[in-house]
This record gives C-alpha cells, structure tokens and sequence, in this order.
C-alpha cells in the first residue's frame, strides 16, 4: 500500500506541509490538495510545499494554497525550506527556484533571512482589472481607505488603518479577495504603523483565509508604508503569530527574515494518498 512521508513545518503558525518529490515523485491534483489540508478530516495546513530536484540550485520549490490553487512564492514557507535543506546539507546560505524567481536564504540569528525580490507595481503585472495606479487603487469600501496594490509573487491589496483591531478581517477578506478589481484574487492585508520602525499586521490569504503570520503579505505591507513614506527602512512587523522583520531600500529586493519551526514528520496513509483520492 502507498503511503506519502511529510514533514509539518511552521514560520510564526503559518504551517505547512512539506512533500519530497526528490524521494517520492508524483502527480499533485488539487482535489487532494484541499482533502489533506482539512483540519479535521486530514493533516491540516496553510499551504502544501512541495520540493523538488533544481540542475542549478538546492531544490525547486512550489507551493499550493489549502483550496488547492497554486501561488506563487511564500515567504514563511520559503525559510522552511532553506532550514530543511540546511539539515540535510550543513549549507547557511540556499538558492531555490520558484515562480517568483530565484530566491536565496541566508541563516542568522533570528532564524533565515530572504530576499524576496523587487515588488511588481505596474497596473498589469498585479495584475489589476485596469490600469490605475498601484498606490491609491480605486476600490471604495465604507470605512476603509483606497488600498495599496503590489506584486510580491502574489498580488496583495494593503490597506493602512489607523485602528487595526476594529477591522473584521476574516468577515471583510473573502468579499476583498474576490474583488473584481484583482482578476487573479488577492491577499488582502490590513496594516496599522505603530512608530517608524514597527507596525501591526494581519493578512486574509487568496485561497486559505485568515492566518497568524503571511511572509509575503509582511512584504507587500513594507512596501506600501515605505512608498507612502510611513517608515524607514527597517521594519519589525507584528503578526498574530510573531514577529518577523523587514528590510527594503525602495529598489531593490524586499529582505525578510523570522523563524522556521519543525512541528513533526509523518506519513499520508494509503487511504489519503494521492492514488486514493
């Protein structure tokens, strides 16, 4: 009988199930996508990562949001790959391959840091419905101001509030997400500054819902305040689930770093295997 090995990983409680395919390949089909991530009927997780051989780099990384939809970079999952590697090799400094890109690792104190490359702001690389500008996109919600579009691998909506906890976001992200404004869906973040070199935030994730942390939604929040002139360079972002910190010089690549958790290693039984769906 066929059974998957997986190993349960989180960064700030944006958790993870991490699949192999360099020992065990085989098809991903999103239908079991979404049966595993259920909390109570399988393993549970925000997004399934799923590892793979690079010719290049130290592996090949795609990630899946729990609906079964795919994305295209994940900042907590990424230094949960780079820790994994770093186990299996000793490397303090990785280079994966993803649909954003090239992103590299480097191991420090806090845990690993990523450059997460430079933000996408034109109208259609978002992409947006049509052509606006990326920082006052023209999305008129009762209560809220216009948001902040940018592409950090997935298109995010920011919002800048000045009272973070009076916004329901889980009740407001599902409509937001869906908006017709962002063909492709969107992360849709709400951002309060605290000071100059912190800020409160919580993220709505495309195609998972509310969680305790989002790498690139931290991102996309460092850039909408840099641009908006709200903070310096140096940001500690305050997520339900921790901290992560973010570093961007309003050029180059957005600089992440924070923690990479190993929770446990198991195997999907026969009867949740992908041959059984």
């Amino acid at each position: 009988m066929t059974t998957v090995p997986f190993t349960k990983m989180h960064g700030l409680g944006n958790d993870f199930v991490l699949l192999d395919e360099r020992q065990m390949p085989g098809p991903i089909d999103p239908a079991w996508i979404s049966q595993i991530a259920d909390r109570h009927r399988g393993i549970g997780f925000d997004q399934l990562v799923v590892v793979d051989e690079d010719p290049e780099l130290d592996a090949h990384v795609r990630f899946f949001n729990a609906d079964g939809s795919e994305s295209g970079a994940c900042g907590n999952a990424t230094r949960c790959v780079a820790r994994m590697i770093h186990e299996e090799t000793g490397k303090n400094e990785i280079g994966l391959r993803t649909a954003r890109g090239i992103l590299r690792a480097v191991r420090d104190g806090m845990g690993w840091s990523v450059d997460m490359g430079a933000p996408k702001l034109a109208w259609d690389q978002i992409p947006l419905a049509h052509d606006c500008a990326a920082e006052d996109v023209p999305l008129d919600i009762a209560g809220l101001p216009r948001p902040f579009a940018v592409n950090m691998g997935n298109p995010h909506a920011v919002f800048v509030v000045d009272h973070l906890e009076s916004i329901d976001v889980a009740g407001m992200g599902p409509t937001l997400e869906r908006h017709a404004m962002f063909p492709e869906r969107a992360n849709i973040g709400f951002v309060q500054v605290l000071d100059r070199s912190s800020a409160r935030l919580r993220v709505f994730e495309r195609g998972v819902g509310l969680t305790l942390a989002c790498g690139s939604g931290a991102c996309a929040a460092m850039v909408a305040l840099v641009k908006k002139g709200l903070v310096d360079g140096r940001v500690r972002f305050q997520l339900d689930g921790g901290e992560l910190q973010l570093e961007w010089d309003g050029m180059n690549g957005v600089v992440m770093t924070g923690p990479a958790s190993l929770a446990y290693r198991g195997v999907i039984s026969s009867e949740m295997a992908p041959s059984a769906s």
